[in-house]
């Protein structure tokens, strides 16, 4: 698992140049800016938007944070899902269009669901087929988290969590850990990291990590660019 701070897009970016990899809560402000440290080599890797209606102003505002080109890899959208059928077309259309605007960008949609709306959420995904939509997890997931663990693409974590659940379904990817002080947040950082160490694949692993004996796994399979068998 990867620990990386959450921090807002009206954050200066310098301050935040000892965090290669981050991600991002889009409250407008200087996009120019961080257009320009990715391009130095920085990685945001996801876009996270505050909970409004799922209405135009939620496109506009999405839109908008992928015009400076942050390269980002996952758009996290939180969702409470609709009481009346009225409500629940302007979801499923306001989602189409979505997809439809970021279709061929290389983007995956996360739904960051409202305390206890899980179910409901995937009951309207299945019943139109949005396979392409994933899910970001927080601790309010609960009871749910099995229910979707083989479509987490993120997750929101705090200081001093325990990220056991998460692993034990399988999730080894990116944790947005909130934060406004550099300083602070590297430290949190480090301290989960050494807890919850990153996975290594075993091919790339010194003699020993962690301190055990490195035992190659027969059932990690590797895929084409990794064994290095790229074309050309």
């Amino acid at each position: 698992m990867r620990f990386l701070p959450l921090v807002s897009s009206r954050e200066e970016a310098s301050r935040w140049r000892a965090f290669p990899d981050l991600e991002l809560l889009w409250e407008g402000g200087a996009g120019t800016e961080w257009a320009t440290a990715v391009r130095g080599g920085q990685a945001v890797h996801g876009l996270h938007f505050r909970p409004q209606e799922w209405k135009a102003g939620l496109l506009e505002e999405v839109m908008e944070a992928l015009r400076p080109g942050l390269g980002t890899d996952f758009l996290v959208l939180p969702a409470d899902p609709p009481a009346t059928r009225w409500g629940l077309s302007g979801f499923l259309g306001t989602l189409e269009t979505l997809l439809e605007a970021t279709a061929g960008r290389g983007l995956r949609l996360a739904l960051r669901a409202a305390p206890g709306r899980v179910p409901r959420l995937l009951d309207i995904l299945r019943e139109v087929r949005g396979d392409a939509v994933g899910f970001c997890w927080d601790e309010t997931v609960g009871e749910s988290l099995e229910a979707i663990a083989d479509r987490l693409h993120c997750a929101v974590g705090r200081p001093g969590m325990d990220a056991r659940p998460l692993q034990h379904w399988g999730y080894r990817w990116n944790m947005a850990i909130p934060g406004k002080d550099p300083e602070l947040l590297l430290s949190q950082v480090q301290a989960l990291r050494s807890v919850h160490p990153a996975v290594l694949f075993p091919a790339e692993m010194p003699a020993t990590a962690l301190g055990r004996p490195v035992v190659e796994d027969p059932e990690v399979s590797l895929g084409r660019p990794w064994r290095g068998e790229l074309p050309g």
